[in-house]
This record gives structure tokens, sequence and C-alpha cells, in this order.
């Protein structure tokens, strides 16, 4: 007699969660179609980087320490970029710009400061990249070398970013689309799809000033404009001494990260080396899972600037909702990149390891990395806010710079789990 009450209460259950689930998509369809169509274009960006990244063996090879500098130059991009847009998404959102490509003081320190931080960062990124090597005890190529590569690369990519970035933000505001949605993903995926390309243009460009005092030179004029644009840029007035000032620190922060990231992936270099899918993997997965975390981010910024959410630092509904929409587009995304690595290994005849084993490294891997992320995202932005910091110069850098240094750590655990048959 007891079964049917039980019974009943099951059915209840499962209806009751059944509606929670239908009304969550029916509340959220535009933003889970924005997300993840924005984020299906960053993957194609993210499969020709990581399709790049798997055939520069011998680059890899012929400058050591390259891939120690490769994901600090690839999280710097969507770092400023990314917040870049998120700035300009917020501009758009409380009518400080409109979505026209006309003069402004806003947007033109907007454009000013991402290039000053970009000349920063390159030098940084390399000096850092320089020490890990040295302290970690890696083969490395000269601190010229090192400095030069990254200099060219940033300038190259930037000159690219900048206008695209622009482009992004203000035709998605402008078609309606919410640039909080689009503009990190798409943004991030080109990128991802120029700064391979950038970095290999840059090596050239550094091997053709071989010689030495004209390679010494440049690097004196790096180091020139890296002080002038820094100093210009904090005893400027308006929105770019703000940034400056605030994104710096952060910024270096993040690359610290990155560079980080790619002195753990430079101490795996043989297995990646013997298992060139997941070369490939890396940028797909290190570029959506910023992505994601990008948009929770951007998300969060906006709902803060609007008064939408309070920066409290427990997690309230709207708040709940944004985490539920970002793990659902994890659950979507994930097996799709592991795919897509595969794939592109057995279409250009490189090793793999199979699609059940990339699919299950790219999931597993993503689910632990965004559970863990979701909070941190949160927490930096509740706090950066409380703190009286705005949270687009602050939680999209550290945000995606912290994924990428444990993305790459999960991925390639996950990685010897499964390659060992742990997992």
């Amino acid at each position: 007699m007891k079964k049917k009450p039980q019974l009943k209460k099951i059915r209840h259950i499962i209806s009751s969660g059944g509606n929670s689930l239908s009304y969550f998509f029916k509340e959220n369809n535009t933003v889970i179609k924005e997300s993840i169509m924005a984020l299906l274009i960053s993957a194609i960006g993210g499969l020709i980087a990581g399709v790049i990244l798997g055939n520069m063996t011998s680059f890899l090879e012929a400058f050591p320490g390259l891939m120690v500098l490769i994901p600090g130059a690839i999280g710097m991009r969507g770092n400023i970029f990314g917040a870049l847009g998120s700035r300009l998404g917020s501009h758009l959102h409380i009518g400080l710009i409109r979505p026209k490509f006309e003069k402004s003081d806003v947007l033109t320190e907007n454009i000013l400061s991402s290039f000053i931080l970009t000349i920063i960062l390159s030098v940084f990124l390399a000096f850092l990249a320089k020490g890990l090597c040295i302290i970690l005890n890696f083969e490395s190529m000269s601190l010229l070398d090192f400095t030069l590569i990254s200099m060219f690369a940033g300038i190259i990519s930037s000159a690219i970013m900048l206008p695209i970035t622009m482009f992004i933000s203000l035709k998605s505001f402008k078609h309606g689309w919410d640039p909080d949605n689009v503009s990190t993903p798409i943004i991030a995926a080109f990128g991802d799809l120029f700064t391979l390309p950038s970095i290999i243009i840059a090596i050239f460009m550094t091997s053709f000033f071989s010689h030495f005092l004209l390679k010494y030179s440049l690097f004196i004029i790096a180091i020139i404009l890296t002080l002038t644009g820094f100093i210009y840029g904090i005893r400027s007035h308006g929105e770019m001494r703000k940034i400056i000032r605030q994104s710096t620190p952060v910024l270096l922060l993040s690359s610290a990260l990155g560079v980080s990231a790619g002195g753990f992936l430079n101490s795996s270099i043989t297995t990646l080396l013997n298992n060139p899918s997941l070369l490939t993997l890396i940028p797909l997965f290190s570029g959506e899972s910023g992505n994601l975390v990008s948009v929770l981010g951007a998300r969060l910024s906006s709902a803060l600037h609007t008064g939408l959410i309070d920066p409290v630092l427990k997690p309230e509904k709207t708040i709940l909702r944004n985490f539920a929409i970002v793990i659902v587009l994890s659950i979507l995304i994930f097996p799709i990149i592991g795919f897509l690595a595969e794939s592109s290994s057995v279409v250009l005849g490189l090793p793999g390891l199979g699609f059940i084993e990339m699919i299950s490294i790219s999931t597993i891997a993503g689910m632990v990395l965004i559970a863990i992320m979701l909070l941190v995202v949160f927490y930096i932005s509740a706090i950066s806010y409380r703190k009286g910091f705005d949270p687009d110069n602050i939680v999209i850098p550290i945000s995606t710079s912290t994924t990428d240094s444990i993305s790459s750590l999960i991925l390639i655990s996950i990685s010897l789990l499964v390659l060992h048959g742990i997992l």
C-alpha cells in the first residue's frame, strides 16, 4: 500500500523537474542560442589555431622555450580585447557610446589603451617566459629572441584585433544581439586565429634581423616604447588613466598565470609531440573554456553596472540562473570540441587518440574546470565591484588567465589518466 504514495511522489518530482527545465530553456532560449552560435564560431578559430599548433613541431624544436610563450600570448590577446569588448558592451548598455563608427573620446581612449597594454604585456611576457625557462632549467632561446618574437606578434595581431573587436561589439548591439553573449567568444576566436600565425611571422621577422647590433637596437626600442606607453597612460586623463591603472597589474598577473600554463605544457612537451591531436585540442579547449568564463564574466559585469544584481558574496537567483546557462553551454560544447580535435587529426593524417578517448578527455576535463571557475568568476566580480574597481577591467583578464592556467593542468592530467587506462 505504501508503494503508490511513493510512486506519486517520484512522478511529482520528475514532473516538477521537467517543468522547471522546460521553463528554464524557454526563459533563456535567446541567451543559449546566441552564446552557442558564438561558441561554435569561436571553435572554428580554435580548431584552426589547434591545427597550426599541431603542425608547429619544427618551430617548437628550433626555438626552444616557444611553448612557454604561446599560452600567454594567446591569453593576452583574449584578455586585452575581450576586456575591450566587455567595456564597449557595458558602454553600449548604459548609453555612453552609440553603435556607430563615429569619433568618440571614450572609444579613442579605449583603443589607445588596448594598444599600450599590448606593448607592455608583450615585453613582460618575454621576460617572464625567459625567466621561467631559467628557473625550471628548460632549454630556451635568448631573451632578445623572446622579446622580439613577442613584440612583433603583439603588434601584428593587435593591428588586426582592434578593428575586429570594435566591429563585432558595435554591430552585434546594433542588430539586437547582446554583446555580452556574442562579442567575447567571437573576439577570442579571432584572437586564437591570428595569434599563432602572428607568432610564426614574428619568428621569420626575428630571424631576418639576425645581426646582433640590429637585434639589440630593436630590443632597446621595445623597452623604450613600453616605458613611454605606460607613463603616458597613467598620466593621462579620463578613462584611459583608469584602464591603464586598473588593467596593468591585473594583466601582469594574468600573464604570469599564462606563462605558468606554458611552463606546465613545456614540461609535458614529449607527450604532446608524440600525440599531435592533444596539441590540436589545447587551443580549442583553452579557448572555449575561456569563452564560457568570459560570457559569465561579461554578463555579471553588465548586471552589476545596470543594478540587476547586487555585489553580494552569496549567489542570488539571477546569478544561479547565469551559472545554469554556462553549465548547459559547457555540456553542449566540450564534446563537440573533442570531436573536432580528433576529426582534424584523422583528416590531416596525424596520430590520434580515438574519438571516444578524445571526447572523454575534453568533456571530463571541461566539466571539472567549469565547476571550479563558476565560483571563481562570481567572487572576482562581486569583490572587485565592492572594492570600487570596474569589473570589465578585472573579471575577464583574471578569470580567463586563471582558466588558461588551470585548464592546462586539468587537461594534461585527465589526458594522462585516459592514456594510461585509469579513466
